[in-house]
């Protein structure tokens, strides 16, 4: 196969159907973009949950003498200096229990004057009304129902609380909007595999008397397709480089400069540039390989070979 007669007609191929080609182009960039986005974001996510579940605290409340008149749960009176002792050594030989840290009543509320000192509620407040607690570290914080069910309802606990919970529905709403972008990016990968398809029909039947006169001198099937699927190759590739530029466009300008989200909201830890590069090949590769496949399905049922 003359390697010069195959480019020319890609060149020719893309030249007749600019405008098709075009939408190709940026069917293609725009689905892919949203699809190394998904895969970012999804990235982003796990590095936020090892980051801060990391973090993650199990409080083991008190009951002061304030929860014994209010509280069900410490109908029994406030805690005792022997049950403090008993939580703590069952604490101290727990095998989920990283490190336990006490929080008296005064350090509660010294901690809650810091922050919300402010309050119309801070003011009526007064030491003895707080709770003291144990602050607990786990070693995987998956495990916090093994301490829930340990202590939770014990005498002398108030209620036992799992920051989880909380960053829990942060990560449910984003991984909900990662899925939702997921929806998009196949609906676009969708319209972009209906250009491709079209595109190639269009080329095929506008070039349908070279590739007769090329049958009846007996070319090979493959030689004959070939041009069209480079055709659909070439225009894949360059709507995935094209997507490739957004998203280390869009990784630059929106973390590391521009909104500089990296030096505005320090406590999320993001995603570095290496997340970014390993998956811009993943991204060629798609471009490349999708419309080609697509190309080629499309040829067996509408260029007779």
């Amino acid at each position: 196969m003359r390697a010069q007669f195959v480019l020319s007609e890609i060149g020719v191929g893309l030249r007749r159907n600019l405008t098709m080609t075009f939408a190709v182009v940026v069917s293609v960039a725009l689905s892919l973009a949203l699809f190394g986005g998904s895969l970012l974001m999804s990235d982003q996510v796990s590095t936020m949950k090892g980051y801060w579940y990391d973090k993650v605290n199990v409080s083991i409340f008190l009951c002061n003498k304030s929860d014994a008149e209010s509280d069900p749960n410490c109908a029994k009176g406030a805690v005792t200096s022997d049950q403090k002792k008993e939580i703590l050594a069952d604490l101290d030989k727990s095998t989920v229990v990283d490190n336990v840290t006490y929080e008296s009543a005064d350090q509660a509320y010294k901690h809650y004057k810091e922050q919300f000192g402010d309050s119309p509620l801070a003011a009526s407040l007064t030491p003895d009304q707080m709770q003291e607690s144990y602050r607990i570290k786990l070693k995987d914080p998956e495990k916090y129902q093994v301490i829930a069910t340990a202590f939770d309802g014990r005498d002398g606990v108030q209620s036992v609380q799992d920051q989880k919970g909380i960053l829990d529905n942060l990560f449910g709403l984003l991984n909900g909007m990662n899925w939702a972008a997921r929806a998009v990016m196949a609906m676009m990968l969708v319209v972009a595999l209906m250009l491709i398809v079209n595109t190639v029909r269009v080329s095929a039947f506008s070039r349908r008397r070279e590739t007769g006169i090329m049958r009846l001198v007996g070319a090979s099937g493959f030689y004959i397709q070939a041009p069209f699927i480079m055709e659909a190759a070439v225009a894949g590739l360059i709507g995935g480089t094209v997507a490739c530029g957004f998203l280390v466009i869009a990784r630059y300008f929106i973390i590391d400069h521009g909104l500089a989200l990296s030096e505005k909201l320090n406590l999320i830890n993001f995603i570095g540039w290496d997340a970014v590069l390993t998956k811009l090949p993943l991204i060629l590769a798609t471009s490349l390989l999708m419309p080609a496949l697509a190309a080629f399905f499309a040829l067996r049922k509408y260029l007779k070979v």
